[in-house]
Formats: structure tokens, C-alpha cells, sequence
């Protein structure tokens, strides 16, 4: 099997999608890897260290059996795909249905990393939780950054300053690791989620979690996979009324709550960071689907009510060393899956992976999700009518 290791284009996208160290595992196991020259700068990775662990270095990536990227193909990258290419990377099949339809009319065989099911075979191919990981991370270190005070409590000849308080709404894997990284840091934090799974964890890593009364354990709001599902406009209402008054008792809050396919759930509104002392930080994980906070500007660090409101997109580019190094291991692990015993392509798509990450095959688009998302975007009948004549 042949393997095309692109060089991202997309607007600050630091990562890479194979590191020199999968490189040289697959090359071992017989796979041959091309990697297009550069594709490595932005994590810190050589042309040199790709052709150490085995790989060929050239531009012609896109005639490879697999194309493995981070970010999602431009319109000028999906025209270089071939009708047998296998491409592989974060797809976006709920939020870009501009770009599945043109990779099913393209003919290529995509493969979304965040389609991939989350069942224990795949926990080494779940790329959404590894950037997720470097994401809550990284998130703790953006408050405090911004945050004029200290996080661990400081006895000093001075006196002592108390711990800072730290809530984290949405306890998936990027709020337990940002959990996890206040707490190694000293803060007081208390953890927040709509599924009733979730408390045990968040206290299992010495937070505390907040109960309220319109949900959490004693109202679970689960789905399928272990998602969160999007709450009624009541369950949404009460929510609201009840974090307006905790918030306000918070230094930092970071925001972490997503709904697959949806706008991110409204957790902190105008009101809540009206009431938040002067100096507080927020910190929004889920600015690329609108935001939790509903003063939030995606992209954009802004002050409000004298609030400093994060929303940084794409966290995990930030730390590209390591966000390369995970994601290229799901990487590995999926393309392993992908191949036979003779060394070629073997699709087999009566396999639950394969088939819940493929996204487009034959010229048609095939993942439920996808179609869901097309037919949402696709003009009502009157209006294309109407831009037809």
C-alpha cells in the first residue's frame, strides 16, 4: 500500500498527519510512504527525519492508494483525488456537507476520523478524544494566562492567597484533562455535565461536581456513543437560570459542551458574565460551533462586563508536536485495519469501523450522518426553483 502524506493548507493548521516515528513502524511493516516536502514544518519535523524512517519525499502525494491529512481537503485538493484514492482525515460529514458532496462527486473513498465508532476496537483510532486531550489541556493554560491572580493557593511571608476557583462546564475528554490539569496546578474546580455518567469521573479526579436541579444524575440527557444529547427548551431555560448564579462564584470558566451535528448549547449567558467578578476569564472550547457562551467571538479574545471571553479555534494546532504524534497513532492504527494480508487496500465493509467511517464510496455518500446534514442544507424545492429562473 501506498501512502501520501499531504502538507496542510488550511489557515493555521500546524499538524501533520504521520510523524517520522509512524513512518517508520508502517515502512517496516511494508507500507511505502511518500511524504510531500514541508509537510512536517509546522510540527518541527524535517524532510531529513521523514527520509531517515524511510519515506520518499516528493510532491506527487495525491496518486498514493491513501491520501492521510489533518484538516479537510480544499476544492483543489479533492480535484486531485483519483476515483480509486482512499482519503482519510477530520472530514467534517456533519458540519461540511459542501465538501462530502464533493468528494462523493469526486468518486473517492473518505474515511472521517471523527466518524470513527466509539467502541473499544477503535479506542487506538479515536482522534477526536486524543485532540481533545491536547485541547483541555492547553484550554487551562490559556486561563491562566489571562487570568491577573494565581491558580494554586501561595503561602507566603505576605500572607495567603487562596486557591483559585475553576468550573468546567461539559465533562467529556477535554473537560476531564482540563479538569485534571487545574487540579495538577493547584485550583479548586468543580465539574459540570448533562449526563449522568459522567459525575463519578469528575470527582475521581479530585474536582468537585455541581449538581443542579434541572439535570445532571438526577435528569440524565445522554445519547448514543456517549454524547450529550441537546437538551428540551425547558431543560435549556431552567439550566441557564440555575449556572447564571454558580458561574458568578467562578474566577475561571472553561467550556467544553458540544452536541454532535448541532450549535454548541448555550451554558453561559450575557447574564451570567454580567454577574462574574471583574478580572474572571472563559474560556470557550466550542467557538467553532458557535460558542457555549453567549458573548463569545470564535476566534477572538475579547473583554465583556470586564470579563476576558476566549474562544481559540483549532487548540490542538497550538501544540503541534504532540497533536501530530497522537493523531498520526489513530492514523496508523486505522490504515493497519485498511489493508490485507497481501499488502494491499482490503475494504471490507461489513467491518463496524470501516463501514462507520466511511463517509463517501462509489460516488455516493453513505454515512447517515452526512446525508442528514445534505439533505438539511440542500435549497427547499420553491427557492431553487426560484434561483433557477
Amino acid at each position: 500500500m501506498r501512502v501520501g502524506v499531504t502538507k496542510e493548507t488550511a489557515a493555521g493548521e500546524t499538524r501533520v498527519a504521520l510523524v517520522p516515528e509512524i513512518v517508520r513502524k508502517l515502512t517496516a511493516k511494508g507500507f511505502e510512504v511518500v511524504v510531500q516536502s514541508g509537510a512536517g514544518e509546522g510540527s518541527m519535523l524535517s524532510d531529513a527525519l521523514y527520509e531517515d524512517a524511510g519515506a520518499t519525499i516528493s510532491d506527487d502525494v495525491w496518486s498514493a492508494d491513501v491520501v492521510v491529512k489533518v484538516a479537510a481537503p480544499s476544492d483543489d485538493e479533492i480535484a486531485k483525488l483519483g476515483k480509486s484514492t482512499v482519503l482519510i482525515g477530520f472530514l467534517g460529514p456533519l458540519s461540511s456537507p459542501k465538501t462530502t458532496q464533493a468528494l462523493a462527486d469526486a468518486g473517492a473513498t473518505a474515511f472521517a476520523m471523527e466518524a470513527i465508532p466509539r467502541i473499544s476496537r477503535a479506542q487506538s483510532m479515536d482522534a477526536l478524544s486524543s485532540q481533545s486531550n491536547v485541547a483541555g489541556y492547553k484550554s487551562v493554560l490559556v486561563a491562566t494566562n489571562h487570568l491577573g491572580r494565581f491558580l494554586p493557593m501561595m503561602m507566603t511571608a505576605a500572607g495567603t492567597v487562596p486557591p483559585a476557583k475553576v468550573l468546567v462546564l461539559g465533562a467529556g475528554v477535554a473537560g476531564l484533562q482540563a479538569i485534571a490539569t487545574a487540579r495538577r496546578l493547584g485550583a479548586q474546580v468543580t465539574g459540570y455535565d448533562v449526563r449522568a455518567a459522567v459525575a463519578e469521573q469528575v470527582r475521581s479526579l479530585g474536582a468537585t461536581f455541581l449538581e443542579l436541579e434541572g439535570t445532571g444524575p438526577t435528569r440524565p440527557a445522554e445519547a448514543e456513543g456517549g454524547y450529550a444529547r441537546e437538551l428540551t427548551e425547558d431543560e435549556k431555560k431552567a439550566q441557564q437560570q440555575e449556572l447564571a448564579d454558580k458561574i458568578a462564584t467562578f474566577d475561571v470558566v472553561i467550556t467544553t459542551a458540544l452536541v454532535p451535528g448541532r450549535p454548541a448549547p448555550r451554558l453561559v449567558s450575557a447574564e451570567s458574565v454580567e454577574k462574574m467578578k471583574a478580572g474572571s476569564v472563559i474560556v470557550d472550547l466550542a467557538g467553532e460551533t458557535g460558542g457555549n457562551c453567549e458573548l463569545t467571538e470564535p476566534g477572538e479574545t475579547v473583554v465583556k462586563h470586564d470579563v476576558t471571553i476566549v474562544s481559540p479555534l483549532n487548540l490542538p494546532a497550538s501544540m503541534a508536536e504532540h497533536s501530530s504524534a497522537l493523531y498520526s497513532r489513530n492514523v496508523q492504527s486505522l490504515l493497519e485495519l485498511l489493508v490485507g494480508e497481501d499488502g494491499r487496500i482490503d475494504l471490507n465493509f461489513d467491518d463496524e469501523i470501516i463501514a462507520g467511517a466511511c463517509i463517501t464510496r462509489d460516488g455516493e455518500v453513505v454515512h447517515a450522518g452526512a446525508k442528514k446534514t445534505l439533505q438539511a442544507a440542500a435549497p427547499a424545492p420553491a427557492a431553487a426553483a426560484r434561483e433557477e429562473e
